[in-house]
């Protein structure tokens, strides 16, 4: 029952190393929200912010120890797709549900990220060529790239890599230089909290605003999972996914808490400086250039992510066309084993996303937008529950495959879905997260109509067995 079907003739490479794996893991939550959307959440919550981050990076941590139990125990093309069918499929039609729903609200998530990311890295290079259209921008960032996923999936890890590498040194810098600042190791400085504790305390607005920003950080974090799809091309999958999942945790909330903490130090947390936060916190310790040094590891940040959706979304589609969620034609992969299909659909509809970005800002795009962050927690919601039913079947059936286990499981398991389900809940009761959570439930809504369509055209589709010979 727990084993996934065998490879078909096409077959993806396994080309990915595992330093690859390693700073796709780590890169894939180091992104430009980090650098420029953090500020958001300190002005909100004031230095408490640091907790807010606290709280998500928790939960998020433990998501990653169920996938890597989950991917180290049964190592599948498509990753936590294929999960979902598996934990589920004891259920009449409840596996097929499961998987389509992961599969594609997983899809819509990174083709959403490709759009979102072809905008930023526009304006971010028009901050050096402020001539240049932000359309043509765009669509050479999608060319670019796509080709660079055309080529073969080592030439994504490679790229990837240095993408990942840049932003990891960029955050190391950071928090060396800022180390010494604040202990007065810098040149005329002395040691101090600096504005960590002053403008209201550190809790300056009460509770609410650190809850609302935990629920505000969840986007912040979201893509270290692609590790786990990155899996099936990998040489030593098991090992890779243990791990560059063990290393991610430690590592992703010293690098978040760590520089945040240095942010609202240097930073007042109520001034405008904070809409550009590690900028301000640069000019803050003097140093020269502060804007095109952070403008430069931004765009970084959003290419990695732009590169990285490419891949992701093109992966889980080809995924998806191996269980019949998909049209087969996608499937096909050219003699270097890249799904090319698969990549251009996400290119396609991420410039059609790009172009709504211009013509219906306020409506087609704003919708999209809103809707896929909130998409993004009922992913990892359903991959707590996956690995809440999986591993107590791999217990009874298969405990030698549990290389990885989750901690304290199953109790860190239900402490996860509950903060996830409490911050879907808490969306409702925050006026700015409302609209996010309708138009995510919309999203939800189309999905299940869509399954509800695709399997009535199977069963009208179906042959009737009264006319079998």
């Amino acid at each position: 029952m727990l084993n996934h079907e065998k490879r078909s003739p096409q077959q993806l490479q396994h080309s990915l190393k595992q330093r690859h794996m390693s700073m796709i893991a780590l890169g894939g939550v180091i992104g430009a929200g980090l650098f420029v959307g953090s500020g958001v959440v300190i002005h909100a919550a004031g230095p408490a912010a640091i907790v807010s981050f606290l709280i998500t990076g928790a939960l998020v941590v433990l998501v990653m120890r169920m996938l890597g139990e989950m991917a180290c125990a049964l190592p599948a093309v498509g990753s936590f797709y294929e999960y979902a069918r598996l934990a589920w499929d004891d259920k009449p039609g409840g596996g097929e549900l499961a998987g389509f729903l992961t599969g594609w609200m997983y899809w819509y998530f990174w083709v959403i990220v490709v759009a979102v990311e072809a905008v930023a890295g526009a304006s971010l290079i028009q901050f050096w060529l402020p001539d240049i259209p932000a359309w043509a921008i765009s669509l050479v960032l999608l060319v670019v790239l796509t080709g660079t996923n055309l080529v073969s999936v080592s030439s994504y890890g490679e790229f990837e890599f240095w993408f990942a590498s840049i932003k990891v040194a960029a955050i190391v810098v950071f928090l060396l230089l800022g180390g010494l600042f604040v202990f007065g190791l810098w040149p005329h400085t002395v040691a101090s909290t600096g504005h960590l504790l002053s403008h209201g305390g550190f809790m300056p607005n009460g509770v609410g605003p650190v809850l609302a920003g935990a629920v505000a950080a969840t986007g912040f974090y979201f893509g270290a999972e692609i590790v786990t799809i990155a899996a099936a091309e990998a040489k030593e999958p098991q090992q890779a996914v243990a791990r560059a999942t063990n290393s991610v945790i430690g590592r992703v909330l010293f690098f978040y808490i760590g520089s945040i903490l240095l942010v609202v130090m240097l930073v007042p947390w109520d001034s405008a400086g904070m809409a550009t936060p590690y900028v301000s916190a640069l000019e803050a310790m003097r140093i020269p250039a502060a804007a095109h040094i952070m403008n430069a590891v931004v765009l970084t940040a959003v290419l990695s992510a732009l590169n990285s959706g490419l891949y992701a979304s093109s992966r889980m589609l080809f995924a998806l066309t191996r269980r019949g969620d998909a049209p087969k034609s996608l499937a096909r992969l050219n003699k270097r084993g890249v799904p090319v299909r698969a990549i251009l659909i996400g290119t396609v509809f991420g410039y059609a996303a790009v172009v709504m970005s211009y013509v219906s800002p306020d409506t087609v795009f704003a919708f999209l937008v809103n809707s896929y962050g909130t998409v993004a927690i009922f992913v990892y919601v359903l991959i707590a529950f996956s690995q809440l039913r999986l591993r107590r079947r791999l217990e009874r059936h298969s405990p030698g495959k549990l290389r990885v286990r989750m901690w304290c499981f199953p109790y860190l398991t239900y402490v996860a879905i509950a903060g996830m389900l409490g911050i879907v809940g808490a969306m409702a009761f925050l006026p700015d997260q409302r609209t996010p959570l309708a138009l995510g439930v919309v999203s939800l809504a189309v999905l299940l109509l869509a399954y509800t369509v695709r399997s009535i055209w199977r069963k009208l589709r179906a042959p009737d067995p009264g006319f079998e010979i």
